[in-house]
């Protein structure tokens, strides 16, 4: 390593002279300049050596000549120059010189001066060599009892470096540190105590905190902001242990949307990227939802520090989904690990080698899904990191005849023919595809396999023939040739030859591209045209056979005509070498999927922009709040009498709906129960949580009498339940109470709350009385939140998904993106079709809509909307919107609610 590569932690501006000084010209300066010219000596020196240059001829004359200097200029320099200096010879062990250099520092430590002191410990914190701090230990533990807080708070900074990086040079550190800050009383010597105490031993910081916590109020603003941090940190500890220790799902859900809710904020992010390995352990939760949101809270939080980590644990988890087959969200989280393996190695390129091997392992795997995810990784790998293509080649040819999907056979294909560049690599290629299409001419082998005049040599060797009687008891012996010859047959065709058999042509189409492209890129690397004639022969051969083969009736389906029509074309091209066709065929496909990764990258870019301005706090032009202008009142808020009086004198004062009680947003949540007349008024607020409601529910009598056994009796419709039944009381006459109860929501469909208020009234002897409520309907958009896949897995819900509700568009809009955009606002859901696809004004919309519930339950929307052009603008759109669901519930209450919502109200 030269030093202009070393690790310098202070930023120089370097002037541009001419030309350097020569080193003689330098040591002469050194050795017999006076302060003046020793210092811009110094200077030079220093730039030298960042520039690249050694210099270890000047290292005793500095060392002899300036570092025994008292110039305060000069110490400073110094630090500079032994921070980036090379302090070790070629082989690793330090230079002797260096033993001067600590005892001039040993001395430096022990100075009079307070700046020389604190400055040499700021000097120290960037050291990396142990063998120099290790005589210096003695000197840098006494500067904790220094009557000046400059040198005590830098010499916590050092002991904490220190700890960090060699801690078997200060193993008590912690303790040291704790006893300094029981003691301390400067606040920024407090600060730092306590911030080592945080990062090296949390234990011992909660201690001390516990000790003076009715005192905080009264420290400094500097040593409270690092007490919250470990708030933060103490409380992102428990939301995570909680959710490993809780067993109730829910619970973990809602617990780690409190920990998403916390990485929103810049200043938390950062406490939570240290507990990021703390936040995997919740992936031994078997519940997918809950891995899930982990994933993707771990993802968000990944940083170069601590990627490394991240990946290993991900590879941890994916060999355990390889020993657990029987749960049924096993194959759907390895999709999720696979994912977030592909999003770390885009992300971080550096990891992208160790990540690889791990994931091609699953192209070979029985679950098509996870093993198309890994092929769109490898795809984009290859693509993206050409360091990396030999690596894939190599690992995807040992894979290959292991693959058993038909679709991720045709990808593996695709990527071999376009990234095979070297004549060994074309060469294996052409070896693993006959080794998975077996002997060719393939109809001629399978005619003669089924005369039985070809048979392996195991399949000629006959199983026992046993003997049967019959019902008229005469004996007849049954031979197993034919049956067992067949099963073997089955089990033995090679991989390709046997997706072949079962009518799938497309997987030929995709192998007769692949010849091409590798023969085209064949005949350009080898000179000898023997060589050249022969691939391309095996190449034509392999084709043709696969044309004979759709045409000969074996198949169990026949080829279709675009299927003949694509290895016509090959083998077209093969035979005309025609330049223009080698250039599609060898550059364009490539061009495509360059362009292709290219637009999603940009599509991310816009979407992570669009995030990050939903999160400005502060724009630009916001006016200047003044703390002399802020007054408190009595529940604490600061509100700006500047701007308060402002808008009193133009008569535009506005209520805060985030502190006002009677903001309209809450009104809304009020649902009257009876009616003004009744003996009994009710009325509701309704408190949605995730997966509880509560009812907030305000009874007033409002008669005379004493109202005894007052009860509040509900009961549910729909998948509510009622937890528990609240308790009856007395109302004295004009009297109100409030009564809460809480309703647990198990899925996504619109429910209904009913039931009655019964009553005693004092001295009567009539029955019980009873007051009928007023239904309550619980909206199923507060369970409703947009959401993000893939057309893959959309196309996938869809065919899945058996429950369909079509709802006929019936709106007053006349605007087709704007009835898109209604539909959205009103259902909660996310258009997954591309912006560009819906701009233009063509008169005909199509757009696939998706969300979640908070339940995992999955809906699906596609709309088909249409505005004849040519007609008046006033003109409604019409259409349909199909929504699919797994339950009957969920595609209802979607529907329901876009019946309800179709129309815009007008303003």
């Amino acid at each position: 390593m030269t030093a202009a590569e070393n690790i310098c932690y202070t930023l120089i501006n370097i002037p541009s002279e001419a030309e350097p000084p020569s080193e003689i010209t330098l040591k002469n300066d050194l050795e017999k300049g006076d302060i003046k010219t020793k210092t811009e000596a110094l200077k030079k020196v220093i730039v030298m050596i960042l520039s690249g240059e050694r210099l270890p001829g000047l290292l005793m004359t500095i060392i002899r000549f300036v570092l025994p200097l008292q110039d305060h200029t000069i110490k400073k320099l110094l630090l500079i120059f032994w921070e980036i200096v090379p302090k070790t010879t070629q082989d690793g062990k330090l230079l002797q010189e260096m033993i001067l250099v600590c005892d001039a520092y040993r001395k430096d430590l022990q100075h009079p001066n307070e700046f020389i002191r604190g400055s040499t410990l700021r000097f120290l914190c960037k050291l990396k060599e142990s063998e120099l701090l290790e005589p210096l230990m003695p000197a840098i533990r006494t500067c904790l009892e220094h009557r000046h807080s400059y040198v005590r708070r830098n010499a916590v900074l050092a002991i904490y470096t220190i700890f960090r990086n060699f801690e078997h040079l200060i193993p008590d550190a912690p303790e040291l540190i704790h006893d300094f800050l029981v003691n301390e009383k400067d606040a920024s010597c407090k600060r730092n105590a306590f911030m080592m105490l945080i990062h090296a031993d949390q234990d011992r910081a909660l201690d001390y905190l516990s000790t003076c916590i009715d005192q905080v109020h009264t420290f400094g603003d500097i040593l409270q902001l690092v007490i919250v941090e470990l708030i933060y940190k103490a409380a992102a500890q428990c939301y995570i242990e909680l959710i490993i220790k809780e067993s109730d799902n829910n619970v973990k859900l809602i617990v780690l949307d409190r920990l998403i809710d916390l990485k929103e904020h810049p200043n938390h992010e950062k406490i939570l990227q240290e507990l990021v390995m703390d936040i995997l352990r919740v992936l031994s939760t078997p519940d997918l939802e809950v891995r899930r949101k982990t994933l993707q809270l771990a993802l968000d939080l990944v940083s170069t520090r601590n990627v490394e980590e991240l990946v290993v644990v991900l590879k941890k988890e994916v060999i355990k989904t390889n020993n657990v087959t029987d749960h049924e969200d096993t194959d759907k989280y390895r999709q999720l690990l696979v994912r977030t393996l592909h999003s770390c190695s885009v992300r971080f390129p550096d990891i992208a080698a160790s990540i690889i091997p791990v994931l091609m392992e699953f192209l070979s795997d029985s679950n098509e899904a996870a093993a198309a995810d890994v092929l769109v990784f490898v795809r984009e790998a290859i693509q993206r990191f050409d360091h990396l293509r030999p690596l894939v080649i190599e690992t995807l040819l040992e894979v290959f005849h292991s693959i058993k999907g038909v679709k991720i056979q045709r990808g593996a294909l695709w990527i071999l023919g376009e990234y095979c560049s070297s004549q060994e690599d074309i060469q294996s290629v052409m070896t693993e595809i006959r080794r998975s299409l077996g002997e060719i001419p393939i109809v001629e082998t399978e005619l003669k396999k089924a005369a039985g005049e070809l048979k392996p040599e195991e399949e000629i060797m006959l199983t026992p023939a046993p003997k049967l009687v019959t019902e008229m008891g005469t004996y007849v012996t049954q031979s197993a040739l034919s049956s067992t010859h067949l099963v073997k047959k089955e089990e033995e065709r090679p991989p390709l030859r046997a997706f072949l058999l079962d009518g799938d042509f497309f997987v030929g189409a995709s192998l007769a591209t692949t010849l091409t492209k590798l023969a085209l890129r064949y005949i350009t690397l080898v000179d000898s045209d023997h060589k050249k004639n022969v691939f391309l022969a095996e190449a034509m051969l392999i084709m043709s056979s696969v044309l004979h083969l759709g045409r000969s009736g074996l198949p169990k389906k026949a080829i279709s005509e675009d299927d003949v029509d694509r290895i016509s074309v090959c083998l077209k091209v093969l035979s005309e070498l025609l330049p223009f066709l080698t250039d599609i065929f060898n550059t364009e496909c490539r061009h495509s999927l360059s362009q292709m990764l290219t637009a999603r990258q940009e599509e991310e870019k816009r979407s992570q922009k669009k995030n990050l301005e939903k999160h400005v706090s502060v724009q630009a032009d916001d006016p200047v709040s003044f703390d002399q202008l802020l007054a408190r009142s009595d529940n604490t808020s600061k509100e700006d009498l500047f701007q308060q009086s402002l808008l009193a004198a133009v008569g535009c004062v506005q209520k805060n709906e985030a502190t006002d009680p009677l903001a309209s947003s809450k009104l809304n949540k009020v649902t009257q129960l009876t009616g003004f007349s009744d003996p009994v008024y009710a009325e509701a607020y309704i408190h949605v949580n995730q997966y509880d409601i509560v009812l907030d529910v305000l009874i007033v009598n409002q008669t005379a009498d004493t109202l005894q056994n007052c009860t509040l009796e509900l009961a549910t419709l729909g998948d509510l339940k009622l937890v528990e039944k609240p308790s009856p009381l007395t109302l004295a006459p004009y009297d109100f109470a409030n009564i809460k109860a809480n309703v647990k929501v198990a899925s996504t469909e619109n429910g209904i709350i009913f039931g009655n208020i019964v009553y005693d009234v004092t001295g009567a002897a009539s029955d019980r009385n009873c007051v009928v409520l007023n239904d309550i309907h619980i909206d199923i958009m507060d369970y409703i939140q947009p959401a993000s896949c893939s057309d893959a897995e959309f196309r996938q819900m869809w065919a899945e998904f058996e429950w369909e509700n079509k709802v006929t568009v019936n709106t007053n809009i006349s605007d087709l993106m704007e009835y898109l955009k209604h539909v959205l606002k009103s259902t909660n859901m996310k258009s997954l079709t591309p912006e560009k696809a819906l701009v233009g004004d063509c008169g005909f919309m199509a757009a696939n809509l998706y969300a979640r519930s908070i339940f995992g339950e999955d809906a699906l929307a596609n709309v088909s909307i249409e505005k004849p052009v040519g007609q008046s603008p006033d003109v409604s759109v019409s259409g349909h919107i199909r929504i699919r669901a797994k339950s009957q519930g969920m595609a209802l209450s979607m529907g329901d609610k876009i019946n309800m919502s179709q129309k815009k109200v007008a303003a």
